[in-house]
C-alpha cells in the first residue's frame, strides 16, 4: 500500500475493523518513513453477474432487487422486514446457481415470491416485467391467477 503523503510503500495496519455491516473492513494505516496516517477499505468483488436482456454483465445488487419489491409492494400490507427476507431469499437461490444469472431468472423468482406474498404486487411487478400492453394483458394475467388459486 503506497502512503498518498509521500508514496513510501512501507505502511503498516494499526486498527482494522468490520465496516458497511460487515460487507467490508476498514483498515488505519500509517506510513513508517513519514507517519501520516490513512484508511483504507477492502471490499469483496462482487462475483454474481447478472445478465440482462441486451447482453451486457453487471454486478448483482441487493439493494436494487429491494427496490424494486419495495417499489411493487408500495402501499401494500407488507412489512420491510418481509421484503428484507425475500430479497435474502432470492439472493440465496440465485448464488447457488452459479456466478452469472440472467434478468429473466430474476424476474422470474421476484413473481414466484409475489405470487405467494402479495398478488396487486404481483400484478404491478409483472405489468413491469412481462411489459403489459393493455387491460387485456392485466385480464390474462388475473385469469391465471385466479386458475392458480383453485
Amino acid at each position: 500500500m503506497l502512503c498518498p503523503a509521500c508514496s513510501a510503500s512501507e505502511t503498516k495496519v494499526i486498527d482494522s475493523r468490520p465496516a458497511e455491516g460487515g460487507q467490508s473492513i476498514r483498515r488505519r494505516r500509517e506510513c513508517e518513513p513519514c507517519g501520516q496516517r490513512f484508511t483504507t477499505y477492502e471490499r469483496l468483488e462482487p462475483h454474481l453477474m447478472v445478465r440482462k436482456r441486451d447482453g451486457r454483465l453487471e454486478p448483482f445488487s441487493g439493494p436494487k432487487l429491494a427496490a424494486g419489491l419495495s417499489a411493487a409492494l408500495a402501499e401494500r400490507p407488507v412489512s420491510g422486514s418481509e421484503v428484507e427476507r425475500v430479497v435474502a431469499l432470492i439472493e440465496d437461490s440465485l448464488h447457488a446457481g452459479g456466478p452469472q444469472v440472467t434478468s429473466e431468472e430474476i424476474g422470474r423468482q421476484v413473481l414466484g415470491r409475489l405470487k405467494e406474498l402479495d398478488e396487486v404486487a404481483y400484478l404491478r411487478f409483472a405489468s413491469v416485467y412481462k411489459d403489459f400492453q393493455d387491460a387485456a394483458d392485466f385480464s390474462r394475467e388475473m385469469a391465471e391467477l385466479d386458475s392458480a388459486d383453485q
